[in-house]
């Protein structure tokens, strides 16, 4: 059995780059390497713009993206002990899907 090219990068490290994601799609969607790219591009695109305008992206099975806010709050200067104002902040979640997690879990 011929192995892929997200299986190599599993066996070397603990992370998949970009370009071995490219790869991996291309590979299982039966496309050049160009559209792979292209596809992927989209998708993230696609993704950031829905949640940066405040949409939840659910993709049942593998899980939704959405956007969370923190509120502004009081930290403190780890050198000086000093109270520090921490501005509020918006920022990106992700909830894996059953079928995901199932995946993860075998």
């Amino acid at each position: 059995m011929r192995s892929t090219s997200w299986e190599h990068a599993q066996i070397r490290r603990q992370s998949v780059n970009k370009s071995e994601l490219v790869d991996s799609i291309a590979e299982h969607a039966g496309l050049n390497k160009a559209e792979a790219e292209r596809a992927l591009n989209a998708f993230i695109e696609s993704v950031q713009g829905a949640v940066a305008s405040d949409d939840k992206v659910t993709l049942p099975g593998f899980g939704s993206f959405s956007r969370s806010s923190r509120a502004a709050r009081t930290g403190r200067n780890p050198r000086t002990g000093e109270p520090v104002q921490i501005a509020a902040s918006k920022g990106v979640k992700f909830s894996a899907g059953a079928s995901f997690k199932t995946a993860v879990n075998k």
